[in-house]
């Protein structure tokens, strides 16, 4: 998988990028198909915001959140990007096995 994590007007250093790494690796446990993913730190006047962007066979899936400081942002966007992930891959699940067959009683 293809992680690129870039910080729009702040310095993303060792340490927040590591954290953003390990926190995106228990996202992406859920669902394997991930091909590539865009992270985006950016500090607006008093806010922090943490964007990504997940590309998966068919689809792109963004989350984007804001926090008191970076660490909170990720974590909050994480939560979001989670849940989408495994809306995705229930609907993706579903649709291959197909209807469920009635029971034969």
């Amino acid at each position: 998988m293809n992680l690129n994590i870039t910080g729009r007007h702040v310095e993303v250093t060792e340490a927040l990028e590591q954290y953003a790494r390990e926190k995106l690796e228990h996202v992406i446990r859920h669902f394997d198909h991930v091909t590539s993913c865009h992270v985006i730190l950016s500090v607006e006047k008093n806010e922090q915001k943490a964007e990504c962007t997940l590309h998966v066979k068919g689809k792109d899936i963004h989350a984007h959140a804001v926090g008191a400081d970076l660490y909170a942002a990720i974590d909050a966007m994480i939560d979001k990007l989670d849940r989408q992930v495994r809306k995705h891959k229930e609907i993706v699940t579903n649709h291959h096995n197909g209807p469920a067959a009635p029971d034969a009683e």
